[in-house]
């Protein structure tokens, strides 16, 4: 959908478990974009976009936190919309149980083949992807939930180190990551209907943060755990306690008592990464953790962790996290006024 000065139709669709945070956030900047746009004489007196919530049934819902929320209309009377965004949900342990919001799932598979957008806000994707309409697509979301979500939706591509994900022959089913990754969404949205430079209006009144380095930087490594292999699981539970050892691969064949084709063909199979990838990750993981709260310097964390040569060390920090040492620090160190150590 092109950009133009025609009012689009928003609808946020509500659940028992949508966060407050994500769907009252997005209501305001959609419902007032064009208030902040306004101060820079970027858009008219007419808003880009009129926003409404949708759910099963009309009146009050109580969102996962506890607090109510009005929804507007049901979606059985909403017969068309232009953009249709699924907030984000608060899913314990990753369990999405399907099969419980048939008619909302139903609703969206009809307004997608009206031509609506189809968004979905960090977790909203567990509900989207019931449609199908994801299926063979790629999509982005909260890295908490990736394991579950590629469980639950095997034929679809996740990718939660990207911050959003645009999908569909028309771009029209699109996606965004971690829970505050909203705000890329909705800048996206005005920046494809209303244009960029009303966007960057909106991201200054209302201090939106994009997070244009990706969400790499926010990633915690979560070892898949869940694969019932019980060898690969025990120098899993080794590793963690050693993985700054010299040749921690070696020893970890040696533990196993298999062959080193055989250990990393099952290693492999088990936990979607290769030994030595693996490996790499939970040492820069346990530089992360140093980084922000210890007052170390990058060469010292650089051995601390397994690594002798420091600028190797830094490539490889920058390559997973896309920021430099130096820069992760500067972002993520806890401030010295609450260290224990200060």
């Amino acid at each position: 959908m092109s950009r133009s000065q025609e009012t689009l139709h928003v609808s946020l669709v509500a659940i028992p478990e949508a966060t407050v945070s994500s769907i009252g956030g997005m209501y305001d900047v959609l419902e007032f974009a064009h208030v902040a746009a306004g101060f820079d004489r970027i858009i008219g007196k007419k808003p880009p976009f009129v926003v409404e919530i949708v759910g099963a049934a009309a009146g009050a819902m109580m969102l996962a936190s506890g607090l109510p929320l009005p929804v507007h209309r049901a979606v059985a009377d909403v017969p068309r919309t232009d953009i249709v965004i699924v907030p984000s949900l608060l899913v314990p342990g990753g369990a999405w149980r399907k099969g419980r919001y048939d008619g909302l799932v139903d609703w969206l598979r009809a307004m997608h083949r009206a031509g609506a957008m189809i968004c979905s806000a960090c977790s909203g994707v567990f509900l989207i992807a019931e449609t199908g309409l994801f299926d063979g697509r790629e999509t982005t979301i909260h890295w908490s939930y990736a394991h579950s979500f590629r469980r639950c939706y095997p034929d679809v591509r996740v990718h939660p180190e990207k911050v959003l994900v645009s999908a569909g022959p028309r771009e029209e089913l699109v996606s965004c990551g971690a829970s505050t990754s909203w705000h890329d969404l909705v800048l996206y949205l005005i920046a494809r209907h209303a244009g960029a430079a009303a966007a960057q209006s909106v991201t200054k009144f209302f201090a939106l943060q994009a997070h244009q380095e990706g969400l790499a930087p926010y990633v915690t490594f979560d070892a898949p755990r869940d694969h019932g292999d019980a060898v690969i699981a025990d120098v899993q539970d080794w590793l963690r306690t050693h993985h700054a050892v010299a040749n921690p691969i070696a020893e970890m064949v040696r533990r196993s008592g298999l062959t080193e084709r055989t250990f990393k063909r099952r290693f492999t199979a088990a936990t979607g990464m290769a030994p030595i990838a693996y490996v790499q990750r939970l040492r820069i993981e346990e530089a992360k953790r140093r980084l922000e709260r210890t007052q170390s310097s990058v060469d010292e964390i650089s051995w601390q962790v397994g690594y002798e040569d420091p600028a190797f060390f830094r490539r490889l920090f920058r390559r997973i996290t896309q920021l430099s040492p130096g820069d992760y620090r500067k972002r993520f160190a806890v401030p010295a006024a609450v260290r224990s150590d200060a």
